[in-house]
């Protein structure tokens, strides 16, 4: 093959990749600015972050493919249930403790391990959340223990874990509605 061909496909691949790497960081600084809702875009990223930490993926599929992925908070579809959640159902008291404790959260990370919290390990995570779970502030510990627990509720109770995982069924058993009966 001649020399001066490979360079410029070589350098038009080089300049295809890093316009793919423009285009999606574009597109991500597109969705920061653009971002609708009730959370902003960084308290739902650490939302997503601590529903991660609470509940990895980890939970083997029922029935094992070769396409199936273990299960976890984030693949359920718990951190955009958390959204909601927190958004319709909670009283605005609620609402205010858990922004400004994420916001807390935040700066406590960075103070701690000069990172953001979604940017941590797994353990380093954890170990902030457990920090929060034994503090003695009433706030941090109420906190923690409505991101646990409703986190916990809302995997427990989807589709991809009652059913398929607990093999729960609406109507246990078979009914026939109609059946000859011998007189």
């Amino acid at each position: 093959m001649d020399r001066r061909k490979s360079l410029k496909i070589l350098g038009g691949t080089a300049a295809g990749i890093a316009g793919l790497v423009l285009a999606d960081w574009k597109w991500q600084l597109v969705d920061q600015m653009t971002h609708k809702g009730f959370f902003t875009f960084k308290e739902e990223k650490l939302i997503t972050a601590i529903a991660d930490t609470i509940i990895p993926a980890g939970l083997p599929p029922k029935v094992p493919t070769p396409d199936a992925k273990p299960i976890g908070a984030l693949s359920t579809g718990t951190d955009k249930f958390l959204y909601r959640l927190f958004e319709h159902c909670y009283a605005k008291e609620d609402q205010d403790l858990i922004k400004n404790q994420l916001a807390a959260l935040e700066q406590k990370s960075k103070e701690t391990t000069g990172k953001s919290f979604a940017k941590n390990s797994q353990a380093e995570r954890e170990k902030l959340l457990m920090a929060l779970g034994n503090s003695e502030d009433e706030s941090e510990k109420k906190f923690f223990d409505l991101m646990k627990s409703q986190t916990i509720m809302g995997f427990t109770t989807v589709k991809e874990v009652m059913a398929d995982y607990r093999g729960y069924k609406v109507a246990p058993g078979l009914f026939n509605g109609c059946v000859e009966v011998n007189a």
